[in-house]
């Protein structure tokens, strides 16, 4: 359907972008520096944890559950962390190893697994020639560099409104042995916000990979990062997979308190079916003694349990809600009568998807720079940063304060404005 702009006469289409034109030069004029580069928490997000800073002092008891905290032990992290992890995620403490910070780290480690050492006793990925890895895209592209990283041939795949396609899922999986994973955010995804109908986790569980190293990396960052109402249920996939019978060697689900504590400075996890996770230990114990116990403890004695999380989450619910109704409130009141974009309505996670017209991003992206507005680089969330359209971009509002968001959206809306009136401009003199 034709926008706006695509609408208007020669004479109105070059009055809008003279107009806009204006606008952008006073824009330039004010010397902005604004970002919204990244999904950080804001300053006051972080604030709401400090108080676990006094939990622990010189005269703390370190110990847990016979584990003391201070010393060499417990490679797979404190009875309590591993209990706590284990109730956020739905499943068997016994098969959660909660170590450093950073579930990427993680992440890579599994990768870096599979292909020096092999998966499940098959031969080491560097040894097989073509190794690929599915992406569902828009995604995450941070997973993308894990993979590009090793020389694994990063596939695209599309996301759905559901989630990603699974019959393109299932025709490179079932059907093509050098694939060897995929990349999933399935609660809230990032970008899109997007969290996986039951039928696709079931889907997922019900695949039946032509590789027996195929793993479905199952990242679930925003498991508790619900700001509208009751938010979004996503199934369990280690439920779906009891539900095919047997154990099945398949997932490996990853999670963290990133963005619930303090990013660098919590705890990460990772859970598998036992064979796996006994696999991973294994792998593990090369390049680990033991992780950050004192850390756990703290967190522990600050979030006691997943009620505990919830209530915690309730007040970043408190400071985020807040910040994506401005940018609701913003898009459709400068773009929402034009046609010229789209733009995704999550209930939780860290990010909007944003889609303008098509050739359009990497044009708004650098002109938002121009005039002050710091925006992650246009096709970012595709693999090698491909994006086929140029017509996506992610909108991370959590980090500036509410004033500089508004700032940061006003100076992007003009910007799309522009850039879509200079593209109907450009098509008629084609």
């Amino acid at each position: 359907m034709p926008n706006a702009y695509q609408n208007m006469t020669d004479a109105q289409l070059d009055a809008a972008i003279a107009e806009l034109e204006a606008q952008a030069d006073d824009l330039r004029a004010l010397n902005l520096k604004l970002d919204m580069a990244r999904g950080k928490p804001s300053p006051e997000q972080t604030a709401l944890s400090k108080p676990m800073l006094d939990l622990l002092t010189a005269d703390s008891d370190l110990s847990d559950q016979g584990v003391d905290a201070d010393n060499y032990g417990a490679p797979d992290g404190l009875p309590s962390a591993r209990a706590l992890a284990a109730e956020l995620l739905g499943v068997d403490a016994a098969n959660v190893s909660v170590m450093g910070s950073s579930s990427l780290n993680l992440m890579y480690d599994c990768v870096e697994h599979g292909y020096v050492h092999g998966i499940g006793g098959n031969e080491p990925w560097c040894k097989q020639g073509v190794v690929k890895f599915l992406c569902p895209a828009p995604g995450y592209d941070r997973h993308f560099t894990v993979t590009e990283s090793f020389g694994i041939q990063n596939v695209p795949v599309p996301m759905r409104e559901d989630g990603p396609d699974m019959d393109v899922v299932r025709e490179y999986v079932e059907k093509d042995a050098t694939v060897k994973g995929v990349w999933c955010v399935p609660k809230y995804a990032n970008p899109t916000g997007v969290t996986y109908s039951d039928d696709v986790v079931r889907a997922f569980a019900a695949l039946s990979p032509a590789a027996p190293d195929f793993r479905i990396f199952w990242d679930n960052a925003y498991a508790v990062h619900t700001f509208d109402g009751e938010g979004d249920q996503l199934m369990n996939i280690f439920d779906a997979l009891a539900e095919q019978g047997g154990e099945k060697n398949l997932v490996y689900e990853f999670a963290s308190t990133a963005k619930v504590t303090f990013p660098s400075s919590g705890m990460a996890w990772v859970t598998a079916s036992p064979a796996d996770m006994a696999e991973l230990r294994r792998a593990f114990s090369a390049m680990r003694v033991s992780p950050e116990k004192i850390s756990q403890l703290a967190h522990v004695k600050f979030l006691k349990d997943a009620a505990g999380v919830a209530e915690h989450m309730k007040r970043h619910a408190a400071i985020v809600a807040p910040r994506f109704a401005l940018v609701e409130e913003k898009l459709t009141a400068g773009l929402g009568e034009l046609g010229c974009a789209t733009w995704t309505h999550p209930k939780g996670g860290y990010f909007v998807s944003f889609e303008g017209p098509q050739g359009s991003a990497k044009a708004i992206v650098e002109l938002a720079r121009e005039l002050g507005v710091t925006l992650t680089p246009a096709g970012a969330p595709w693999p090698y940063g491909r994006d086929p359209e140029d017509t996506n971009i992610r909108i991370a509002p959590t980090y500036p304060s509410l004033e500089e968001l508004g700032q940061a959206l006003d100076v992007f809306v003009v910007a799309v404005k522009l850039v879509s009136a200079r593209l109907a401009r450009s098509e008629r003199a084609a």
